[in-house]
Parts: structure tokens; sequence; C-alpha cells
């Protein structure tokens, strides 16, 4: 392995340990986080493709060539089911119990679940926040995309309660290879 090979799985271990000390509503911690390396990231890719195919989303095809191209990839999932416990209204529902019966008769689209507790997304907001800024301060180009998300979700490569998910792929070549990539429909 290369040097940069080496510092971009650091940097994921880094990026995991940000998201997960990052602020959580009420402390309670409901994300689930899992670094990928090469291998899995191919495999990761491979699946994102194939979604993209069956469902005819062009930028499924063009995250999954990226996250192909990647050495790591930072998965960070959140079962947003777990309501805050705090009424706010947020989901849509007044009270968090309408929100979990809600929940339980909910059908789940293709991709992502829910409802879901907005203080949970919020949480998830946060962690990949702290994530990537741990990767720009390490200077390890990354892009955060939901697409991978899907197809993590998808593969099982996170927690079955997670109802949604991001992936962020990680590189460090001469050149960003997540920007200035071609438009796709």
């Amino acid at each position: 392995m290369t040097p940069e090979q080496n510092g971009i799985l650091v940097v994921a271990d880094l990026m995991a340990l940000a998201a997960r000390t990052a602020p959580k509503g009420k402390g309670i911690d409901a994300l689930d986080i899992r670094v990928l390396a090469k291998k899995d990231c191919k495999k990761l890719a491979a699946r994102l493709e194939r979604l993209g195919k069956e469902h005819n989303i062009g930028f499924f095809l063009r995250d999954a060539k990226n996250i192909a191209d990647s050495e790591a990839c930072l998965l960070i999932g959140c079962d947003g089911s777990n309501p805050a416990g705090i009424n706010c209204g947020g989901c849509g529902y007044t009270t968090c119990a309408d929100f979990v019966k809600a929940g339980k008769k909910a059908k789940p689209s293709p991709f992502f679940a829910g409802p879901n507790c907005v203080i949970r997304m919020a949480d998830l907001g946060i962690a990949v926040g702290s994530a990537v800024k741990t990767a720009q301060v390490h200077n390890a180009d990354n892009r955060i995309m939901y697409s991978g998300g899907v197809a993590a979700r998808d593969l099982g490569l996170v927690d079955k309660n997670c109802l949604v998910a991001y992936a962020i792929p990680l590189s460090a070549t001469g050149k960003n290879i997540y920007f200035d990539r071609p438009s796709s429909h």
C-alpha cells in the first residue's frame, strides 16, 4: 500500500471517531458507523450501479464509479424510528407515540424508510458534518453520497434498523475525483 492509501484508512477511522462523538439529541446515540476498505467499496459500487440501472437513475451510475475508484468509504446510518421523546412535532405527528404508530403502518420506499424522528435526522446530519470536517482537516478528498447510503442499506452494510444512511467515499489523488464529474440525468 502507498502512504496515501494508508493515510486514507487512518482518516476514515478518525472520521468515524468524529461522527461517534458528535453531539446527539438527549444524549442518545442511534447511529451505526462503518468503515469500508477498497474491496468493500467495490461491492458497494457494484450494488449502486445495479440500482442505478434498475431504477434508471443516472447519478447512481456516476456515483458508483466514484465509489469504485475510492480507497475507503465511511457509512453513517441512523435509526430514525427511535423518537427523542420530546413531542416536538418535527416529524409531522403531534406526539412521539403518534409517530411510532405511523411508523408501524408505513410502507418503505425503495431507498429509505420513514417516518423519521427529526431529532435523529439532525443527529445524522451533525455526525456527517463532523466526519467530513475531519476529512477536510486531513486533506482527504470526499463527497457525501445519499446514493451510496441507499446501496449500503440494500446490501445490509449498516444495521437493519438504520432507516437512512449516507456514504462518504474517500480518495487521495492529484485531482479530486468527486468534483468536475460528468453530469447525469
